[in-house]
């Protein structure tokens, strides 16, 4: 085809030029001298040229061969082939282009081809080694393959086989199962399924309703369909499997959905050949998957287990990673046909008859969904239609119970709605109604309303007494405890401000101590057991209720216990964070709070039990309550739930748990170092932040191959070099700095990650910082990296001050900074001689630094000293030896070494006597000799 670039390359000669450059012979014969010259290009050029001048078929077929040799040279393997089969189309025995057709097309896979082009070969020239040897090679390796090919036919055959016979041995089945599925997610078992009929087999295992079939047919599907357009088509029956009531098979056919998803989008990066031009448009596909979930969301023939893993999906797909993207589409869509199916999910009441089939999580990830909906929108009339749809929705019998769930999701558009016109009072007045139900629905979609301070206000004014009188009256177990956390929630409004408590003095406590009876009561159901723990979400920001809770052993481990649960993760980690005092705190500073006092205005008090100390106590307790295993166990939860605000909040109390180096050794030994590292890597700014820094508490004074077995102790790097940032504090940047230093003395390894992190420039800057520990610090961090190449080089650069730094350092009042240094310009001086030149030039006083460092009262200090001397001697500038050997350093060394031996000074003294016998060995000095 036509080209810009040959368009633009080609030279319009004069007529009588291009004569002279018409001749084809001559572009061979200069595309052959490029292409011995290595000028591949050029010479495909100059042939390309022949081409299309040559009339001559011989020559034609000539020129086509040589080019073919050119593409092989460049690994273009299908263009070789197509140029070598034009050359043989002259002359069926050109054995040179017959063997280079067979070379490219060995590269291309297509061994039986080039096979029998190699066969031609022999028999033309049957004493040619090289042919011989290749078709010896390739039939080797045709073998092999229809070995396989015949071996994953044979067993998938076998497997089907096994599984369809009604009398088999059922373990014998389940192996088969398993075997089908490992089969299936390699691509040559998977082509054999999908070739030998398996589709319908595995169909009709689908029907046979075991648990186990069913289970191995999901899975092999999932298998097949990953990363392959062509095999995703034409599934238009498998939603129907997510509506069986088994949370196995529901989550199985989540990861086929997604495993479709991800090929149709181009999610799996994975090249599966010619199959990929089979599907142009994977749209319609996606479109209809979109419209079948949504379906789903409010069918009741869908399971519980079904329904939430619809939601899963859609929240996982629906909504932009990256809000860069442009196109929210998706979202759009799911909005439009779908956000009124979402409502209905969570205006359900699972007490009333004819609803649809949850699970107790379900109504929690519609909520989540509605929040990421709302959050992935982009301007003021996207979000005004959404609104629209919600307000024309909650017109309807389910709408209290509906708001509840937007709520819980996004906040804005639920606040929203409570402030219309006859929503409260609907609340008031379900409140007051005899049907149990209703009392139930509306005391939680008060208790959830009143999250904001003008709204709680507004409810502490008229609810308090209605709560109150449901929680006397009711005999019901599940409408008193709401009421309670109501009354929790309310009690709880002016936060941890020790002024502005609600109730009377004692009657957070009493509130507090029913929430803890019902917690420890195992035979109350599961989910009124979880609203006490939402009530201790709110009281314990109160200190008493906090002290209380801590030292109720039972009730501390019936929480932990229930952690399990995904729904409740969020109001365990407020009790949490209430406990450990780890929540934002304003500074607080003296002379505002007078201006405050004298103007009037209201000044938060802290209580007395929120010091430092009690703090510590309740951290202590918490420790021994096992806080660090439910910790690690709720971390694990499914991502939907583990929302940024949570895992933040987990980060946070992470943080204040190893505020006390004594208590790392328990962090890490119940798995809370490996906990850490997801909480580091995702989540809000602020939570990554807190999770590093615990990272940074644990790595700075623990063993981390111990903190962090295996590869997870790479992992640790990012998080600890995001701390050197100069917006970090200097706290965070310390503590990253000993950790760094920590993990770069185990191994090259993990120095080198160190660096691929790009904190060299950070760790130099904090070696001018002013603040002493953090300059020191950053001096341990870099002696330990200066082993590696790219760190030495940076010293060997001309222009700057980073050796002269490293030298003047040795001179400063800190001990532990000089032994920082020098160790670092010991290294420094063995790795690159040119360094022992370089030192001399940085600093006038070198020399009176060398000899105060080896005359260090600090054997360790004084050691380091030694071996720069001695790198010095060993450099091979003889000038500097030299040097050396005529200053007060000679009188030093022969001092130190004549010392008699010394346990304690010995590795100084042995040094020592090292760089007196290299200055003998350099003739700098005679040996001593004593008279005879």
């Amino acid at each position: 085809g036509w080209s810009y670039q040959w368009i633009l390359s080609y030279n319009f000669s004069s007529p009588h030029q291009m004569g002279e450059m018409a001749d084809p012979i001559q572009f061979k014969d200069e595309g052959n001298k490029h292409f011995q010259a290595g000028e591949v290009d050029k010479a495909i050029e100059c042939y390309t040229k022949a081409i299309k001048l040559c009339t001559d078929k011989k020559v034609l077929a000539v020129v086509y061969r040589n080019r073919s040799a050119c593409f092989l040279k460049k690994e273009s393997y299908t263009n070789a082939a197509s140029d070598a089969s034009k050359a043989i189309d002259v002359d069926a025995a050109d054995v040179k282009a017959l063997f280079r057709r067979c070379q490219a097309l060995e590269k291309l896979g297509k061994l039986d081809m080039a096979f029998k082009d190699v066969q031609r070969c022999s028999t033309i020239e049957p004493k040619n080694k090289t042919f011989l040897e290749t078709l010896r090679r390739l039939g080797a390796e045709i073998q092999a393959k229809l070995k396989t090919t015949f071996s994953t036919d044979s067993r998938v055959q076998n497997m089907f086989d096994i599984l369809l016979d009604e009398e088999m041995d059922k373990d014998k089945k389940e192996m088969a199962a398993n075997n089908l599925v490992v089969l299936a997610r390699e691509e040559a078992g998977a082509e054999r399924i999908f070739q030998n009929n398996g589709v319908p087999l595995l169909l009709d295992l689908l029907k046979t309703g075991k648990v186990e079939m069913v289970l191995a047919a999901i899975r092999t599907f999932a298998g097949m369909c990953t990363g392959h357009k062509a095999r995703v088509r034409g599934r238009e029956d498998r939603e129907v499997i997510m509506a069986v009531d088994n949370e196995d098979i529901a989550l199985a056919t989540c990861d086929l959905f997604q495993c479709i998803n991800d090929s149709l989008t181009g999610g799996d990066r994975r090249i599966y050949g010619k199959e990929e031009a089979l599907v142009l448009d994977a749209s319609k596909d996606l479109k209809s998957i979109l419209m079948s979930l949504l379906e789903m969301v409010a069918s009741k023939k869908v399971s519980g287990h079904g329904r939430d893993q619809a939601l899963n999906l859609l929240t996982r797909n629906v909504p932009r990673k990256d809000k860069k993207d442009p196109d929210h589409s998706k979202s759009l869509f799911t909005i439009d046909h779908g956000l009124k199916k979402i409502l209905k999910v969570c205006g359900q009441i699972p007490d009333l008859p004819d609803q649809l089939p949850m699970t107790e999580n379900t109504q929690l990830i519609a909520s989540v969904l509605l929040d990421k909906l709302w959050d992935d929108l982009r301007c003021d009339p996207e979000r005004d239609n959404y609104r629209e749809v919600c307000d024309e929705y909650i017109k309807n019998i389910h709408a209290i119970n509906a708001l509840s769930g937007l709520l819980q999701g996004p906040f804005e558009v639920g606040n929203q709605l409570v402030g219309r016109q006859g929503i409260m009072e609907m609340m008031v007045a379900l409140c007051g109604s005899e049907r149990e139900v209703d009392q139930m629905v509306a005391v939680e979609a008060l208790i959830h309303s009143s999250t904001k301070m003008s709204r709680a206000s507004f409810i502490i004014t008229n609810g308090v007494s209605l709560l109150k009188d449901i929680y006397k009256k009711t005999k019901n177990d599940k409408i008193k405890i709401r009421a309670l956390v109501g009354l929790c929630k309310l009690g709880s409004a002016g936060g941890d401000d020790y002024s502005m408590r609600q109730f009377a003095e004692g009657s957070t406590e009493k509130l507090a101590k029913q929430c803890r009876k019902w917690l420890c009561n195992s035979a109350m159901d599961t989910r009124t057991r979880k609203w006490a723990i939402e009530g201790l979400a709110y009281l314990t920001q109160d200190a008493d209720v906090k002290d209380d809770f801590v030292e109720d052993d039972p009730a501390m481990k019936a929480m932990f216990d229930l952690s399990k649960d995904k729904t409740i993760l969020y109001a365990v980690a407020c009790t949490l964070v209430n406990c450990t005092n780890s929540y934002e705190k304003k500074d607080i500073i003296p002379e505002l709070v007078q201006l405050a006092k004298f103007s009037k205005q209201h000044v938060p008090e802290q209580h007395p039990k929120d010091k430092k100390d009690f703090i510590q106590k309740r951290v202590k307790r918490m420790l021994k309550g096992g806080v660090i295993s439910a910790l690690t166990v709720m971390v694990k939860a499914d991502n939907l739930l583990l929302t940024d605000q949570t895992k933040e909040m987990l980060a946070r109390v992470f943080l204040a748990l190893a505020d006390d180096p004594k208590d790392r050794g328990t962090i890490c030994a119940h798995g809370g170092g490996k906990a850490l590292i997801p909480l580091a890597l995702e989540g809000s700014a602020i939570g990554k932040v807190r999770a590093a820094h615990a990272l940074a508490k644990i790595a700075a004074v623990s063993n981390p191959e111990i903190a962090f077995p295996g590869e997870r102790i790479y992992e640790v790097v990012r998080p600890l070099v995001s701390l050197l940032h100069p917006e970090r504090d200097g706290v965070q940047n310390y503590e990253a700095l000993l950790s760094l230093t920590n993990l770069a003395g185990l191994n090259d390894k993990l120095r080198v990650k160190i660096l691929k992190e790009k904190a060299l420039p950070e760790i130099e800057q904090y070696m001018f910082e002013d603040h002493d520990h953090i300059r020191q610090a950053a001096t341990e961090c870099m002696c330990n990296l200066v082993t590696c190449k790219e760190v030495q080089d940076r010293y060997l650069e001309d222009g700057n001050d980073r050796l002269k730094l490293l030298v003047l350092m040795c001179v400063e009042d800190n001990e532990k900074l000089q032994r920082a240094a020098a160790g670092g310009l010991a290294m420094l001086t063995a790795a690159q001689k040119k360094l022992c030149t370089k030192m001399t030039l940085v600093t006038l006083q070198w020399m009176e630094i060398l000899q105060r460092l080896i005359l260090h009262d600090q054997p360790q200090i004084q050691h380091r000293g030694l071996v720069i001397v001695y790198n010095m001697l060993n450099s091979d500038d003889n000038e500097l030896a030299k040097k050396l050997m005529e200053s007060e350093i000679l009188e030093i060394l022969t001092v130190i070494g004549k010392a008699m031996d010394n346990p304690k000074r010995q590795i100084v003294i042995d040094v020592a006597r090292t760089c007196l016998v290299k200055a003998m060995d350099l003739g700098l000095i005679k040996p001593f000799t004593t008279p005879s």
